[in-house]
């Protein structure tokens, strides 16, 4: 196992340094995508900004309650954006096209080969601003990080990004029998938007939606929350835990399960 772990590292390596590569040949496209992307985040802070302007408080919290759950969220989606955005192409036109017959050629798994084929940069410049966000809203909110504190909140984050890739997955691997499923993916995808406030603010239907359905709101607002002082360690950490657990035991069932069914274009 071990030898087989050393392996797939070294070649996820090689991987990610031709992709980087093959990027920096456009260096243009890359700078410019990477300052709208930032104009993109900042434009959902200033929104934040504007709310609290009109308003002191957003059924009981505050400014800071808001960025701190707004950056959060960042983090773990970032990380996925970073690594498993090729999951957008896979639900596009990699079915439909045949082009995931190479993958199934090659002596490595075809998940770690979809994986592997991207590295996506705008995840970086989401990490940072979600970072700053946490410190900036931790420092002016008054929230302490004790180390196992810190410990807590790098567990939460690393399984809200199994939840962000896992629901990619499961909607992905849905072309291997409609052939595309981004338009599906997409439609999902969206409703992470909504964990990036508190879940007060909605119906109850959608509330439960976001957090057992499509769990967007276990990526952001509910393990936030318990360094808000609104919920316990154990709803926020063990439910989002269960819940990633279960989505990616789902996901890895699912794409195992439409490479059986996978049929190629046949040219």
């Amino acid at each position: 196992m071990f030898t087989n772990a050393k392996r797939y590292i070294k070649l996820y390596g090689m991987f990610l340094s031709h992709y980087l590569k093959a990027v920096m040949h456009s260096r243009t496209d890359f700078i410019i995508g990477f300052l709208a992307f930032f104009l993109i985040q900042f434009g959902g802070i200033a929104f934040i900004a504007l709310v609290f302007r009109q308003i002191p408080d957003l059924l009981g919290w505050s400014f800071y309650d808001l960025l701190f759950i707004y950056g959060f969220a960042n983090i773990p989606r970032g990380i996925d954006h970073m690594f498993t955005d090729y999951l957008w192409l896979l639900a596009g036109n990699v079915i439909v096209e045949g082009e995931f017959d190479r993958y199934l050629l090659r002596p490595i798994h075809p998940l770690f080969q979809i994986i592997a084929q991207r590295f996506q940069p705008d995840g970086v410049g989401e990490v940072i601003i979600g970072i700053l966000l946490v410190v900036y809203a931790s420092i002016k909110g008054g929230i302490i990080f004790s180390p196992t504190k810190l410990l807590i909140f790098i567990v939460m984050i690393i399984f809200s990004t199994i939840i962000y890739t896992s629901i990619k997955l499961i909607l992905s691997s849905i072309a291997f029998w409609t052939k595309r499923s981004q338009s599906i993916l997409f439609m999902f995808y969206s409703m992470s938007e909504f964990a990036k406030y508190p879940l007060e603010i909605y119906h109850k239907f959608i509330r439960t939606f976001i957090t057992y359905i499509v769990p967007f709101a276990l990526t952001a607002y509910i393990p936030a929350s318990y360094f808000l002082g609104a919920s316990s360690l154990f709803k926020s950490l063990g439910l989002t835990i269960l819940i990633s657990l279960t989505a990616l035991f789902l996901g890895l069932k699912i794409f195992n399960l439409g490479i059986k069914n996978y049929e190629s274009v046949g040219n």
